[in-house]
């Protein structure tokens, strides 16, 4: 299998970069990765989906080596899919595949419920659909992101003389061995005097004023006809607890649960069965635009 190909995308208000693996003659599959994480997600996957598909892995904005967004302005989760609708466009296909991995399944999922014209197959892993709020919750939820925006400081930055303390550091979070850390953090750094920082923008970690209600999201979802697998970790991840997923699950029309053991980031702890359950998605689904 060749190395990765770097590319990248430039739009109007930042740069997004990509990783590439495949034939960029086969069918293009764009691949979304989780928060704070980066294209190197899928250094694990990606090469053995490559033979039938052309795999674009973007960093999202202020994430891994993509831009950050201006000064002044802030992480909205619908920009997100706004910048991914350019990405796609300068794809230059009417309709491709799609790929997302948490935070990245979310966006995934919302932007096939929104734009279904654009999504050929639709492929997540750990996700469907984003995290809500009950309406109670709003003026509460609210304050607090407006408040933690206004009391920001700028980046107080820890510097790492390594990037085996970096991985050290990931790992604090949970959720990732030492080995499948690393092509996360490794794409993850920037080299400053004295050694390494975190590239992703400091403003990622500012918690959001808004939310969806869970009638909202099950309306977008309503809105998927692309043929769907969703692939999930066993036993359920916290955040993702069965009855609420199946739920989900019910509104999209053509979906298919797989289950996996290897923990939320699976496809990096054990990319060989989550790249089995993918192929064999794409291969019984034929693409359809």
């Amino acid at each position: 299998m060749n190395a990765p190909e770097e590319r990248v995308f430039e739009l109007p208000q930042l740069t997004i970069a990509a990783r590439c693996w495949g034939d960029p003659a086969l069918p293009p599959l764009l691949a979304l990765h989780g928060w704070l994480d980066n294209a190197g997600s899928f250094d694990r996957l990606a090469p053995l989906l490559a033979g039938r598909h052309h795999v674009i892995a973007i960093d999202l904005a202020g994430h891994g080596r993509s831009g950050h967004r201006p000064p002044g302005t802030w992480y909205h989760y619908v920009d997100f899919l706004d910048e991914m609708l350019a990405v796609i466009d300068r794809i230059g296909r009417p309709r491709i595949d799609l790929l997302g991995h948490s935070l990245g399944g979310t966006l995934a999922s919302m932007l096939a419920g929104a734009f279904p014209e654009r999504i050929d197959r639709l492929a997540l892993i750990e996700a469907l659909g984003p995290l809500t709020a009950p309406d109670e919750d709003t003026a509460t939820r609210l304050r607090a992101g407006l408040e933690a925006r206004r009391d920001r400081r700028g980046d107080r930055r820890r510097v790492f003389e390594t990037v085996d303390a970096a991985i050290a550091a990931r790992l604090t979070a949970g959720g990732l061995s030492a080995d499948g850390a690393r092509p996360i953090v490794e794409r993850g750094l920037r080299r400053v005097e004295g050694g390494f920082v975190w590239s992703s923008d400091a403003r990622l970690r500012l918690s959001s004023p808004t939310r969806l209600g869970e009638d909202q999201v099950l309306a977008v979802l309503g809105g998927i006809d692309a043929p769907t697998l969703l692939v999930l970790t066993e036993p359920d991840t916290p955040y993702l607890p069965r009855e609420g997923i199946e739920r989900r699950a019910a509104r999209v029309a053509d979906i298919e649960i797989v289950r996996l053991g290897g923990g939320h980031h699976l496809h990096l702890e054990r990319p060989e069965p989550v790249a089995a359950a993918l192929s064999a998605f794409f291969a019984r689904r034929p693409a359809r635009g």
